[in-house]
């Protein structure tokens, strides 16, 4: 059997805790660590045993999934943290992703999907649901300065059709498997091309490179 993904579940609701719990036990490369009701008590879990993912809700008693998600990664406690909520506000979804959050997950998405991202995240290979990144895309364009973005340096129309392409299956969601799938292309050559697109924007967070993209509308 290949390595387990080792993981903690934090929230606050009883039901939900169980849920993910059961759906992810059902995977033989998913190891449950533990569950935890706060934020407080997903914090002592990471101390102990060192996850490499954590799911993570973000309104919960004593301690929220916001500070809970700053102290696990200030203190590299885990691998990823993932937030998976019911809140779509956009106050929140900038809070968790400036915390450290890997990415922002609503719980209405499929159970595939969310297996799916977290052995992405895992593997290093980030994915934004499209919905959040439209809501960040908003929230910058309306908030912002003209000429600058919150989040990062603006981008030069310098891509190549194929990096255009890329780039809107990045922000469609799909993993740099899918996109190869998708184009026909080897997994070593979208990441490859996923490293370009990374060096002409001069940051290596997936999550910044989408909300860029769909902001300067290089797709």
């Amino acid at each position: 059997m290949s390595k387990q993904i080792k993981t903690v579940i934090a929230d606050d609701q009883r039901l939900m805790r169980e849920g993910l719990k059961t759906i992810l036990e059902l995977e033989d490369d998913i190891l449950v660590m533990g569950t935890a009701a706060n934020g407080r008590e997903a914090v002592e879990l990471c101390r102990k045993d060192k996850p490499d993912i954590v799911l993570m809700d973000i309104r919960m008693p004593e301690m929220d999934g916001v500070e809970a998600t700053t102290q696990i990664v200030s203190e590299n406690l885990a691998g990823a943290v993932i937030v998976v909520t019911t809140f779509d506000d956009d106050e929140l979804i900038i809070k968790a992703l400036k915390a450290g959050a890997k990415t922002y997950l609503l719980k209405d998405l499929p159970s595939e999907k969310l297996l799916s991202i977290i052995r992405s995240t895992y593997s290093g290979d980030i994915i934004l649901q499209p919905e959040i990144a439209a809501k960040l895309v908003g929230r910058a364009s309306a908030g912002a300065e003209p000429g600058h973005s919150s989040f990062g340096p603006e981008p030069t129309d310098n891509f190549t059709a194929r990096e255009k392409d890329i780039l809107a299956l990045m922000a469609d969601g799909l993993s740099n498997r899918d996109i190869a799938k998708k184009l026909f292309l080897s997994e070593g050559t979208v990441k490859n091309q996923v490293s370009v697109i990374y060096s002409k924007l001069g940051t290596s967070d997936r999550t910044q490179v989408v909300l860029m993209a769909i902001k300067q509308k290089l797709f």
